[in-house]
Formats: C-alpha cells, sequence, structure tokens
C-alpha cells in the first residue's frame, strides 16, 4: 500500500519512523515533512494544509491510505476531501474535529454528556470578557476557542492576568481569529495526564499513558508551550483509574459524538488534571499529541499501518495492541526565546553521535537543511527519545542524547520524568 502522511513535526516523524516499518507498506510519501521524516519515506513539498494540491497528488501516486498529522488540516475537512474522492483516510471529519478546533463546542459537549471538566463560560466580546473575570476572585485559565497550537493557554493566579491574557487574545489576536471567542475556566488543581485511544466510530482501543510538560520551566514554571517533553507509562495512571476514565470520559464523549451525528474515527486524546476528586479533562484533541507520540510509539510493537487501516475499516475490535514493557522518555529541544520570538537557522551538530546510543532516536520536530546542513527551523527543534529498563535508566539515556547535541541557543527542561520518579 502507498501511504501519505501529512506534516512536519516530530510526532509525524515519529509516525513515519514506525509506518516505515510496515511489510504492508510499499511507498511512504510525507508532505510537507522534514529531514528526519526524509529518512523514513519520500518528502512531498507540498504544505499539509493545501487539500486541493494533496489529493491531486494522492490520485497520482495511487495513495490508499491518507495518514494526518496536524489538527489544522483536520479541522479544515481533509478528511472528508479524501474520503469523498474515494480514498481511505485516518482521522476525523471536520465536523468530528470541532472536539479540539472549538473548545466551546467541547465544553457544551461535555456539559451534555456530564463528563467531569472545569467549570466555564464562553464569551465572544472583550468587554463581556473583561467584566466577567473581574467578578472572580480565585485563579482561572484562560483558553483560545480555536487552534493555537499548543499555546492559546493562561494560567492566572491572579484574575487581572486574565483580564491581560483575554485582552491579548481579543484585542491583539495575538493568536488570530483562534481568539475571538474564549473559555474562562477554574483553575484545576492536580497532575496531568495524556490518555490516547483509537476509535473506529465505535469501538475504543486506549494506548498506553503519558504525560507532557506543557510549560516551559522546570518545576511546570513560565508559559505554555505545545510540550517540552514526554513520557510514558505515567505511573500515575493506576489500571483502576484507566477503568474510570474509560468508563467516565472516553466513552460517554465517543457516544456524544455519535448521538450528535458526528462519528468519530481516528485518534482521540483526552488531556485530564487528575483532581483530589477523581479524574477532569483539561482539552480534547483529535490526533496524536506531541509529544507524547515520540515514546508512546517507541513501546508500539503492533504493526502500525495495519492498526490504522483498522480504524477506518471499523475493525478495530479485531486489533491486538502489543507494549514494551519498558518505559520511554521524550525530551524535547528548543530554540532559545520559544514559545516567544526566537531565530531559525541555527547549525545542529551531534545528531550522528546521538543516534549511536543504544536505544535512542532522534525525532527532527523543527528542522530544515540548508546547504547540507540540518538547521532549526522552529520552536521545538527536536524529540530526544530513549528507551529503558525503568524511568530512570530511559531519562538518564536521553539526557546523554542531548548533551552530545550543540546548536545555538538550545534549550531544554532538566526534569522530564521527575514526577514519574518521585513515585
Amino acid at each position: 500500500m502507498n501511504v501519505l502522511l501529512t506534516g512536519s513535526g516530530g510526532r509525524e516523524h515519529a509516525i513515519a519512523w514506525k509506518l516505515a516499518q510496515s511489510k504492508e507498506l510499499e511507498k511512504l510519501y510525507i508532505a510537507p515533512g522534514n529531514p528526519g521524516t526524509a529518512t523514513c519515506g519520500e518528502n512531498v513539498p507540498i504544505k499539509d494544509n493545501d487539500i486541493n494540491a494533496l489529493l491531486t497528488f494522492a490520485k497520482e501516486k495511487n495513495i490508499g491510505l491518507l495518514v494526518v498529522g496536524s489538527e489544522e488540516s483536520l479541522a479544515l475537512g481533509i478528511v472528508d476531501a479524501f474520503e469523498a474522492a474515494g480514498i481511505k483516510a485516518f482521522g476525523p471529519t471536520a465536523a468530528a474535529a470541532q472536539l479540539e478546533s472549538d473548545k466551546a463546542f467541547a465544553k457544551q459537549l461535555m456539559r451534555s454528556a456530564a463528563i467531569s471538566t472545569a467549570e466555564g463560560k464562553i464569551l465572544d466580546n472583550f468587554k463581556d470578557a473583561k467584566k466577567y473575570i473581574a467578578s472572580r476572585d480565585e485563579a482561572i485559565v484562560i483558553k483560545a476557542a480555536g487552534l493555537a497550537k499548543g499555546k492559546g493557554v493562561f494560567v492566572c493566579d491572579d484574575p487581572a492576568d486574565g483580564i491581560l491574557a483575554a485582552e491579548k487574545m481579543m484585542i491583539q489576536r495575538i493568536f488570530g481569529d483562534a481568539g475571538s471567542k474564549i473559555v474562562v475556566e477554574d483553575k484545576l488543581l492536580g497532575e496531568e495526564a495524556s490518555i490516547l485511544a483509537f476509535v473506529d466510530g465505535f469501538n475504543i482501543y486506549i494506548m498506553e499513558s503519558s504525560q507532557d510538560h506543557k510549560p516551559i520551566g522546570d518545576g511546570d514554571t513560565g508559559p505554555n508551550t505545545g510540550g517540552m517533553g514526554a513520557y510514558s507509562p505515567a505511573p500515575l495512571i493506576t489500571d483502576k483509574l484507566m477503568e474510570q476514565i474509560s468508563r467516565e470520559i472516553l466513552v460517554p464523549v465517543v457516544d456524544a459524538m455519535n448521538r450528535n451525528g458526528t462519528l468519530y474515527k481516528g485518534v482521540l486524546y483526552a488531556g485530564l488534571m487528575i483532581t483530589a476528586g477523581g479524574p477532569r479533562v483539561l482539552e480534547f484533541n483529535v490526533r496524536f499529541g506531541d509529544p507524547e507520540t515520540q515514546p508512546i510509539l517507541m513501546r508500539l510493537k503492533n504493526d502500525l499501518l495495519n492498526v490504522l487501516t483498522a480504524v477506518c475499516d471499523g475493525k478495530l475490535d479485531q486489533v491486538s495492541l502489543d507494549w514494551d514493557s519498558r518505559p520511554a522518555v521524550c525530551v524535547v529541544m528548543a530554540s532559545k526565546g520559544y514559545p516567544g520570538n526566537y531565530e531559525k537557522g541555527k547549525i545542529i551538530t551531534g545528531l550522528d553521535e546521538a543516534a549511536k546510543l543504544q536505544n535512542v532516536l532522534v525525532f527532527h520536530a523543527g528542522t530544515s537543511k540548508n546547504n547540507g546542513d540540518i538547521v532549526t527551523n522552529g520552536g521545538r527543534v527536536l524529540g530526544v527519545t530513549a528507551i529503558g529498563q525503568t524511568i530512570a535508566a530511559a531519562k538518564a539515556t536521553a539526557y546523554q542524547a542531548v548533551e552530545k547535541i550543540k546548536f545555538d541557543g538550545a534549550y531544554w527542561r532538566k526534569d522530564i520524568a521527575d514526577k514519574a520518579l518521585k513515585r
């Protein structure tokens, strides 16, 4: 089978790496890809949101399966377009992708399905937002209702900071149209976890647990990012807790989507806060998480292509996922200044040395090629991932690899997986 994968980040490199191992794969194309994905298949110079160009290419190359990496193209309806053309596509339709692309839609759906989440209010003009936030006297979270690439969340211990955050989104438009509508929520206290599941419309198969690290700084300090590292499994998620998450969150949301007439297929990502009162939903995403995908797929033993095909065909109940019992840790190396402004084009060295370490994979996230050199081309540059007998061993190996890689302004958190070690 010929496969087309869209996207250019660390998540897509991990997916490409896993798909390339499939015995069912004839040819893998990645649009637009990055220097890392180029080692797994053939990069194609088409933007992942150029649906018409991608569809034309897919017809020319006899693509049997489209695998969608990013949330933007899902929200634009890439799956709808490919399915209408008779090409199998892995991911939800545009209507189902609203679960991520429209946080107001997601909040209303959770209310209708009695899914535990933070109390919140949806606001579509700054005057009302300012008045409502000013009436609050406890910590709040301000979220852009639209897609903001993981950065559209401000945690404000002082409501006055919430007014400034709302102004940045609604007046200054720092996230464009994504911030024209906002969601103001109570701040939840606890520890975060990421639960990813395959969904074929009716069957749900939960993957191994993971934990992301959103804030830029050690100890979860500073502004939120797309994710500075992750590990799998997360000891926080016990078997009993996973059963509760399935029963009270995943099953109800898939059922609610079906009742809504928006059959859900693809990967369902639940970002959770494990509070003293149990798991509560922070957000839903409609695709593989980044950087959670890197450690999760490093542990998956199955042929990923077969799993994705089963999801598309509604045959997920015929799949049994097999996992490496060893934990994996991913450390993100970022550009200085991220998640704010940063420079691109910094030459990266040491990639070959890092790759020589046993049980290490370096996934490219924001890189490109310039005159034969691999250079930085994004805020999150690399996802250095290692697997080990224990979380401590995997962490040590990942950081050993990080130390071998150099580029001007390289930044990374030093405490990825420390929460697991404390358990």
